[in-house]
């Protein structure tokens, strides 16, 4: 498609999922009651504010708690960073009146929130409702990106678009910062540093994916360019400033500040801003405004039942004169002469504050060596203007084309790292899923331009060499092989001597499959009202396994339970309260690694229906995430309706890793 097509196209399709997200976030505020909602996971009920006064970037945090202190709060999609509209009983949540804030900390207890604004008086008050919503900006951000994609010169258009292959240069031996990269990783980095236009760097599980994105980040700053790193998610930025921080770089995280995790704050902007005399100016600037503001109480606004039509500069005027009109006292008319001087005063100062703030962040974004953002908010105001020399965008493959688009417009060269083997980006609305908004820019221009723009990371430092045998015969061509350390790694190195009594082979064992076929108990069944799926025998295996992990002296925080369907993960999380030990959806793990991993498949039906299993992918990350031990529980039977469940019980089997309940 030509350029015009292309913007159309995916205008199209990312209005179509803006549209869908707010629906539905929507929807399900006005089917469900708020009891309802919290027992989703997307709301809190019974809340009571209370102010913690200003945070980092001005911010004002409000910690919430159940009415009663003595409540923890009820397990919720609500994390730190998410926006959140918060509403007083008995009114709709999504009235414009109420505030929306991001989650700035949560804990057992409490829910702080962060608002831009003063929140208006009613969230310091009992009785208060929390619900989850989404964030719109994301969204214009993609579309401005679209629309500046028509101005790209056309030669950078086709290579974007067509076949137009990209450019390289000649780069000889480098000396390399990190000695310990392997020889994949090198020519990875090499063949990066020499892409005059883009380069790919393919990152299969466990293989080391940032750590190469750091080095060839490191490498482009010791050689003079501006460099713009970015990712989809938060944390994988947090973990590309934390690397680089760590050696040393001069690195600024662009962001909300609820969203930077405490121990990387000191590099964010809103910190660093703060030692800047024009931002301590700034803040002395808006501390005397608000101080005027307070005086402007008692006097009349002249909001239009009082200004009858008249201007500002008419009431001045008249005000001096010591005049009446249209009835209106002369007394009123000096009292809304001084509320509109006091508020020119206000303004002043704001408008002051405004431009010696924007004076210290534009001195600190131009001296930083590495601009650190998510891809959404690379499009902010705070870079508006701002052009780089290279963008270097992490988990590339979780992200939409018009989401990375935001970056890579801002740099003349682009590096994308990611793995298009496992789960794509989360979209939705199935029109724009079935028209490919769900592909990356990663797997389209890999698809286009094959290997000569990519290089695959072969070397794994994750799993034990069992676990990853299935994935790298399936997935990667048999090219994935793990690091002579962790090749033989199991529980055995983990496990408290004080055990050594209790523990069975089988504890140790890196891989097992368990099947239930054959067992009518351990069919799947829908909840009422719910098109997801679970598995209440399979849960409570799963608690068994876990239970006898924890007695051997596993810790808790080194097990995570997955699952692909969100009912199985409530069913398993109401069975197994274990502070640390994470239980969540196959999608919402991507990305992560755990010592030991439990996975439950769920579907066991006599149709032999795996439904969104089929996506192979999410097999892929399910089976990819252990490190020492990796626990499978399915139905052979059903699963073996798609192939490649079958070879991966087969495998199991082959392996002396299988184990049937019947």
């Amino acid at each position: 498609m030509d350029e015009n097509e292309y913007i159309k196209h995916f205008t199209e399709l990312v209005e179509l999922e803006r549209e869908e997200q707010m629906r539905l976030h929507e929807a399900e505020m006005r089917r469900l009651s708020g009891q309802e909602r919290e027992e989703k996971g997307r709301a809190f009920l019974k809340m009571k504010g209370k102010s913690q006064g200003l945070g980092l970037g001005g911010k004002h945090l409000v910690r919430f708690r159940k009415q009663d202190t003595g409540f923890t709060l009820p397990e919720s999609e609500i994390e730190v960073g998410d926006l959140v509209l918060v509403s007083r009983a008995g009114t709709a949540p999504w009235d414009e009146d109420n505030p929306m804030g991001t989650v700035a900390e949560k804990t057992l207890y409490t829910l702080t929130v962060a608002f831009d604004d003063a929140p208006p008086g009613f969230v310091y008050r009992k009785d208060l409702r929390i619900d989850l919503f989404v964030n719109d900006i994301t969204f214009q951000r993609m579309i401005g990106a679209l629309k500046k994609f028509k101005r790209l010169p056309r030669l950078r258009r086709d290579k974007l678009l067509d076949n137009t292959p990209p450019n390289f240069t000649e780069i000889k031996g480098i000396e390399f910062f990190n000695s310990d990269l392997n020889k994949s990783q090198r020519e990875a980095v090499l063949r990066c540093l020499a892409a005059e236009d883009f380069f790919l760097i393919h990152g299969p599980p466990g293989t080391g994916k940032t750590i190469t994105c750091v080095e060839v980040i490191i490498q482009l700053v010791k050689r003079g360019y501006r460099v713009l790193a970015t990712a989809d998610s938060n944390v994988a930025v947090d973990n590309l400033v934390e690397r680089l921080d760590k050696l040393g770089v001069d690195v600024v995280r662009i962001g909300h500040p609820a969203r930077v995790i405490p121990s990387l704050r000191k590099r964010s902007l809103d910190y660093l801003v703060q030692k800047y005399p024009d931002y301590i100016k700034a803040q002395e600037l808006r501390r005397r405004a608000y101080e005027l503001k307070e005086r402007m109480k008692g006097v009349t606004m002249p909001e239009m039942r009082w200004r009858r039509g008249l201007s500002d500069e008419v009431i001045m005027q008249l005000a001096r004169e010591g005049r009446t009109v249209r009835g209106i006292p002369a007394g009123r008319l000096r009292s809304m002469r001084r509320w509109l001087t006091v508020k020119q005063r206000i303004d002043k100062l704001f408008n002051t504050a405004r431009g010696l703030e924007e004076s210290a962040i534009k001195g600190i974004i131009i001296d930083a060596e590495v601009i650190c953002a998510t891809n959404s908010t690379a499009g902010s105001e705070i870079l508006k203007g701002e052009k780089f020399d290279f963008a270097i965008i992490d988990e590339a493959t979780q992200s939409t084309e018009p989401s990375s688009l935001i970056p890579v417009l801002k740099a003349k060269r682009f590096i994308m790292a990611g793995d298009h083997k496992q789960l794509p980006p989360t979209i939705l609305n199935e029109e724009a899923a079935s028209e490919n908004l769900s592909k990356s820019l990663f797997e389209r221009l890999l698809e286009l331009h094959g290997d000569r723009i990519r290089v695959m990371l072969e070397v794994q430092y994750r799993m034990n060499d069992l676990i990853a045998a299935f994935p790298s015969e399936e997935f990667y061509e048999g090219k994935l092989r793990a690091y002579e350390e962790v090749k033989r790694r199991n529980l055995k190195d983990i496990l408290p001597k004080s055990k050594e009594g209790e523990i069975e082979n089988e504890d140790l064992e890196p891989l097992l499959f368990i099947d239930t076929s054959g067992s009518d108990e351990f069919r799947e069944r829908v909840r009422k009202g719910s098109t997801s799926r679970e598995n209440v025998e399979e849960a409570r295996l799963v608690k068994d396994i876990a239970e006898r992990l924890l007695r051997l002296g596993i810790r808790s925080e080194d097990i995570a339970i997955i699952s692909p369907y969100d009912d199985q993960v409530s069913l398993i999380k109401s069975m197994l309260r274990v502070e640390g030990l994470e239980i969540k959806t196959v999608d919402g793990f991507q990305g992560r690694e755990k010592e030991v991993v439990i996975v439950s498949f769920v579907r066991s039906n006599r149709s032999g229906d795996i439904g969104f299993l089929r996506d192979l992918r999410r097999l892929n990350v399910s089976i990819t995430r252990a490190k020492r031990k990796l626990v499978l529980i399915g139905d052979s039977t059903t699963l073996e309706s798609e192939g490649c469940y079958k070879r991966l019980i087969e495998s199991a089997k082959e392996r002396g890793a299988y184990k049937s309940v019947a």
